[in-house]
């Protein structure tokens, strides 16, 4: 009886079945997946059908080799990617989440890079300071600073004290008003600016986000941008863990640096 008890006990409450019933489930599950995989194709289809929109402004960026236009940033290719990585000008580290997604582009860059795509991060901080948190991070893909120029404000992910103080600021395409609440209770904002030495209102005047640009006939056009969870399949690490047993699991905010999970 005690045996019994003890192995009852030590069961998953999840549902379980034999192979046959799992089998049966997950058929009716990849139904499902090919489905989603046929809406993305035709997503994608929709944002290269999207139309172009010339850049006439003069952005300047300074990078490793200089100071430099957009043009510039396309290295002899024909399409371009930004990361819009949260590091403003008072920040002393970059955004723990935006270092996450980061920690996959260092593979990504060569196979772009060989076909006809540049992939870069763009940050308000001054280059030395996106040079030594690069260093620190062990990465190896192309940062460049906006600093001084307005290209990360028209793109949509940085704020005055003002707007954010009126309301004013908009996310997202005006859908979602940032900052918004940390995920859990105010408890969290520490962990989420931690090692930036800033606090919330700082931290905030920064976001998140991604653009792409072409080169045709020397014109630059700006063809599409994505915020918030519009990020999400750009994020290998949030792929990974939508496939793992518990999903996301996601209580509070965990994610960190990958050089701090060993200091506790």
């Amino acid at each position: 009886m005690d045996t019994q008890k003890k192995e009852t006990s030590a069961m998953t409450k999840h549902l379980t079945g034999t192979r046959k019933e799992w089998l049966a489930a997950r058929l009716d599950l990849l139904k499902a997946e090919k489905e989603l995989t046929r809406r993305s194709d035709e997503l994608a289809r929709r944002r290269q059908e999207l139309p172009w929109v010339r850049i006439n402004k003069e952005y300047r960026y300074d990078t490793d080799d200089g100071t430099v236009s957009l043009a510039d940033l396309f290295r002899g290719r024909s399409q371009l990617l930004v990361y819009h990585f949260m590091f403003g000008p008072d920040y002393m580290a970059g955004c723990p989440h935006c270092s996450a997604i980061a920690d996959g582009f260092n593979g990504f860059v060569t196979h772009l890079a060989n076909h006809d795509v540049m992939l870069w991060a763009v940050s308000r901080a001054p280059l030395a300071k996106l040079q030594a948190y690069k260093r620190r991070m062990g990465w190896s893909f192309p940062w460049a600073s906006s600093r001084g120029s307005d290209f990360t404000s028209d793109f949509g992910v940085a704020y005055t004290e003002e707007q954010l103080r009126s309301g004013a600021a908009q996310y997202n395409f005006g859908s979602v008003t940032w900052p918004p609440r940390p995920i859990g209770e105010e408890e969290a904002l520490p962990d989420l600016t931690a090692g930036t030495a800033t606090d919330w209102a700082t931290y905030a005047r920064e976001a998140p986000g991604m653009s792409a640009f072409v080169l045709e006939d020397g014109v630059v056009y700006h063809t599409y941008s994505t915020y918030g969870r519009g990020l999400d399949g750009l994020w290998g690490l949030y792929q990974w863990l939508d496939r793992a047993p518990r999903g996301r699991n996601e209580t509070g905010v965990w994610m960190r640096r990958h050089d701090e999970y060993d200091k506790g």
